[in-house]
C-alpha cells in the first residue's frame, strides 16, 4: 500500500476543496492514486449534494451590478441556508460570477442559466453549484436573476441584504455625475420605501378594481353615506398611489416634493432630460421560509 503523506492529503484538499479527513480516506480507499481519490470525493460530493438539495434555503445574497461597457445590469439572488455562509467568500465569489454569467450569456431563465458555462470557470454554473454544495457543506440554490439593458444605476444594500437596479432615459451625457447622483439618489428610494409599481400608470387594471372595492367596502363600514362612498375612496386611491408607486412617492431626501418632481429638478439644473423607466428590487429571501436551527440538536447529531 502507498504512503499517504500529509503533503498528498494536503494537495487533494487544495484541488477538491474537501475536509482534510475526507481527503485522507479517499487517498486510502484509493491506494494514494490522486486522480481516482478525486473521483471518488466527487462522486461523495455528488450524494451528498443531492441530500443537501432538499433543504431550506433562505438566506443568502444579492448581487447587483452593471457592466458599463456592455450597458448591461442584473439582480441575481443566490441563496444558502444559513447567514455564516453567506459571508463566506467562496460563496460570495460565486454569487458574483453568476451575476457576470447572466450579464454575458442572457439566459432566458434559471434553468437555461445552469448551463452556461460559469464565468472566469471552464464548468457549467449547474456543475460549479454542485462542487460548492459539496465544499460549503450546505444546500446552495440560484433563485431568481433580473437583467436590463440601457442607463442603468446598481445599489447593493446591507452587506448583500437588498439589491436594486434602476434604468434611466436621458439625452445627457450618462457619465454625467450629477445625473449619476439621480440614479443612485433614486435607487436609495427603491431600496428605502420598497414602491411595488414605477407610477399609477404601471398599476394593473385589475390591481385598481379590487383596492377601490376594499376601500369601498371599509368606507361603508365606517357607517359613511354610499353616495359619497365612492369621492372618499377616490381620495384614499390617491394615498395608495403616493405610498406604492415609486414616481408618486414622497421623495426621502426632501419630504416636501415626490420622486418625479426630483428627477425633474435634476434635469432642469443639467438642461436635459431624465426619464425613470423601469426599476428592480430584490430582497434576500422574501417570500421564503427560513431555516430554524436547533445548535444543540446538531452539534448531537454531529457526534453520532
Amino acid at each position: 500500500m502507498a504512503k499517504i503523506t500529509a503533503q498528498l492529503v494536503a494537495e487533494l484538499r487544495e484541488k477538491t476543496g474537501s475536509g482534510m479527513m475526507d481527503c485522507k480516506k479517499a487517498l486510502v480507499e484509493t491506494d494514494g492514486d490522486m486522480e481516482k481519490a478525486i473521483a471518488v470525493l466527487r462522486e461523495k460530493g455528488l450524494a451528498a449534494a443531492a441530500k443537501r438539495s432538499s433543504r431550506i434555503a433562505a438566506e443568502g445574497l444579492i448581487v447587483a451590478k452593471v457592466d458599463d461597457a456592455k450597458n448591461v445590469g442584473v439582480v441575481v439572488e443566490v441563496n444558502s441556508e444559513t447567514d455564516f455562509v453567506a459571508k463566506n467568500e467562496q460563496f460570495a465569489e460565486f454569487a458574483d460570477a453568476v451575476a457576470n454569467t447572466v450579464i454575458n450569456e442572457n439566459p432566458a431563465d434559471v434553468d437555461a442559466l445552469a448551463n452556461c458555462k460559469l464565468a472566469g470557470s471552464d464548468q457549467t454554473v449547474a456543475e460549479e453549484l454542485t462542487n460548492k454544495i459539496s465544499t460549503i457543506g450546505e444546500n446552495l440554490k440560484i433563485r431568481r436573476f433580473e437583467r436590463l439593458e440601457g442607463n442603468l444605476v446598481a445599489y447593493t444594500h446591507g452587506e448583500g441584504r437588498i439589491g436594486v437596479i434602476v434604468q434611466i432615459e436621458t439625452d445627457l451625457d450618462p457619465t454625467n455625475e450629477e445625473l449619476k447622483q439621480c440614479g443612485k439618489d433614486v435607487a436609495l428610494q427603491v431600496t428605502a420605501m420598497n414602491p411595488q409599481y414605477l407610477d399609477k400608470d404601471s398599476v394593473p387594471a385589475e390591481t385598481i378594481e379590487s383596492e377601490k372595492e376594499i376601500l369601498r367596502a371599509q368606507v361603508i363600514k365606517e357607517g359613511k353615506p354610499e353616495h359619497i362612498a365612492d369621492k372618499i375612496v377616490m381620495g384614499k386611491m390617491s394615498k395608495f398611489y403616493k405610498e406604492n408607486c415609486l414616481l408618486e412617492q414622497a421623495f426621502v431626501k426632501d419630504g416636501d416634493i415626490d420622486v418625479r418632481k426630483y428627477v425633474d429638478n435634476v434635469a432642469s439644473s443639467l438642461g436635459g432630460a431624465i426619464k425613470i423607466v423601469n426599476f428592480v428590487r430584490y430582497e434576500k429571501g422574501e417570500g421564503l421560509q427560513k431555516r430554524e436551527d436547533n445548535f444543540a440538536d446538531e452539534v448531537a447529531e454531529m457526534m453520532k
